[in-house]
């Protein structure tokens, strides 16, 4: 019998067509299994890519911690605890390490800038995000980047040129160089992080919330502040945790500013030294091996716990504010 009935076709097809048929999709299926091998190939490289760069951010921060231990608590130990986080003398030539004064100067100036800067970028935020029309949000965000890139130094040399012969004057004082010119800076620096992450999140809460609490009543001002800001606060925790740490961790613009002298924050209008310009202006002096180059470390793992330690008292806030 020359012709065979091919189900499901309806007709009947030559041996020759059938045969055809199959060398083609033999052909189409050698053609697409070296494709699917190579995809999956190419995504199991993604996949490790990925969890090296993953465990490589996790080493560098081991890495860190480690090295901040082992270099730090020799020191610790030799001073002695108590005479090192609560002794108000630092004097590295005469080998008394009492961080006191940079401890409190750091808490002071730090909690100083979030006051002034945290509420104004996060109004800033919600203006943005909320309530600007297109091209005054095109306008401000052009310079909210600009602030975020400006260097360091450039803006500890303003604060120098600008901002300490001000409150010198507008306070009649010997020196403009002091706690307050510290704040002012630190608040104009930790601004472009307030601003570009608080914004983000409010612009990722869903339209809903704000539409149901406009339904039941409220005005847009109200919703804004009781439904989205709400919604966002976890954002904004990330936001001010970023400022946090840009504000403790900053050193070359303060010790422009500052007065760069180991006293109590006793006023405003003192002249101080933050825990970062402790260690800035000193490493270079401290000889290799010397119990000062030591301490210089242990202001180092003083200052890393104390960043640690405000990131876990924000999450833990968040997390208690997320189960209520």
């Amino acid at each position: 019998m020359d012709h065979e009935f091919v189900r499901g076709a309806g007709k009947k097809l030559p041996h020759q067509t059938i045969h055809a048929v199959g060398r083609q999709a033999a052909s189409i299926g050698q053609t697409v299994r070296p494709k699917r091998l190579l995809r999956e190939s190419l995504e199991h490289t993604m996949s490790t890519v990925f969890f090296l760069c993953g465990f490589l951010a996790v080493a560098c921060v081991l890495f860190i911690s480690i090295y901040l231990i082992l270099s730090g608590l020799p020191a610790i130990w030799e001073i002695g605890v108590r005479d090192f986080l609560f002794g108000d003398t630092w004097d590295g030539q005469g080998r008394k390490f009492g961080i006191l004064p940079f401890l409190l100067t750091s808490v002071a100036g730090t909690g100083g800038a979030v006051l002034i800067g945290v509420p104004v970028g996060v109004l800033t935020a919600i203006f943005l995000s909320k309530m600007a029309n297109p091209r005054t949000v095109t306008v401000l965000r052009a310079a909210v980047s600009l602030l975020a890139g400006i260097p360091s130094v450039v803006y500890g040399l303003v604060g120098m040129v600008v901002l300490v012969p001000a409150i010198q004057r507008l306070f009649s004082l010997p020196s403009g160089a002091n706690l307050l010119s510290a704040v002012v800076v630190l608040a104009i620096m930790i601004l472009p992080s307030i601003i570009n992450v608080s914004e983000t999140a409010l612009r990722a809460v869903p339209k809903e919330y704000e539409e149901a609490s406009l339904a039941l009543g409220a005005t847009y001002t109200e919703t804004v502040f009781r439904v989205s800001l709400p919604a966002a606060r976890s954002g904004v925790a990330t936001a001010i945790v970023l400022g946090v740490g840009r504000a403790i961790g900053e050193a070359m613009a303060i010790i422009m500013v500052s007065g760069n002298v180991p006293n109590l924050p006793a006023s405003p209008f003192t002249p101080v030294q933050f825990l970062t310009t402790a260690i800035a202006s000193e490493m270079n002096y401290a000889a290799f091996g010397s119990l000062w180059r030591q301490a210089l470390f242990s202001i180092g793992l003083v200052l890393f716990l104390f960043i640690v330690m405000i990131n876990v008292i924000l999450n833990t806030f968040i997390k208690h504010k997320r189960e209520r």
